[in-house]
């Protein structure tokens, strides 16, 4: 075993998400996370003091992957219109590209979130946040009329659940579904928009 190597969190959230995928979730265990490591399993829990620790930040890590980059367009300048489009497509595009690209994981993914609900609950929150930033960002530009935004930003999540929520990923082959997207989005960036000034 090479204990001499520098093991960070990083590195064993890595190696955890290979033996996730090798091994699936039931069988996939601390003792073969160490072995991929080639250390001792005590040289793991240093870092994660249990396997559900281990499992949470497993499930934290996939869902940072997805919120970061929608960060990046929420805190953006520019019409907060186009931006609430831009990041809702964003999220949307994110949630499917998981789903086709690493189907192992995704199914790994739902089962990590059931049990990690406090990590889903601020992944939502912060999801959220963001939504109310950019309405925030629209209400001052004056091209949205929107009264509460926190309340609009949840409301507009559970709006579009449909496209970004794992259960509703069997949905997401449709064919119509971009047109559903298209049709909804407009939708709401209608019923946001200020009245005009005469």
């Amino acid at each position: 075993m090479n204990e001499t190597l520098v093991l960070t969190p990083e590195r064993i959230l890595e190696v955890t998400e290979d033996v996730l995928r090798r091994f699936g979730l039931a069988k996939a265990t601390v003792v073969d996370v160490a072995r991929a490591l080639d250390v001792s399993h005590g040289s793991v829990y240093r870092h994660f003091p249990s396997k559900a620790s281990l499992r949470e930040a497993v499930a934290k890590r996939w869902l940072d992957r997805v919120s970061t980059p929608l960060a990046k367009i929420a805190e953006s300048s520019g019409p907060a219109p186009a931006r609430l489009e831009r990041w809702l497509r964003a999220l949307f595009t994110a949630k499917h590209k998981r789903v086709s690209e690493d189907p192992e994981m995704f199914a790994t993914y739902l089962t990590l979130a059931r049990e990690a609900c406090q990590t889903v609950k601020v992944h939502k929150e912060s999801l959220t946040d963001q939504v109310e930033t950019i309405l925030s960002d629209g209400v001052k530009q004056g091209v949205f009329q929107v009264s509460d935004a926190k309340t609009t930003a949840r409301a507009i999540f559970d709006a579009t659940i449909r496209f970004h929520h794992p259960a509703h990923a069997g949905e997401w082959s449709d064919p119509e579904l971009p047109a559903r997207i298209d049709a909804v989005l407009a939708l709401l960036l209608r019923g946001l928009e200020a009245p005009r000034k005469r």
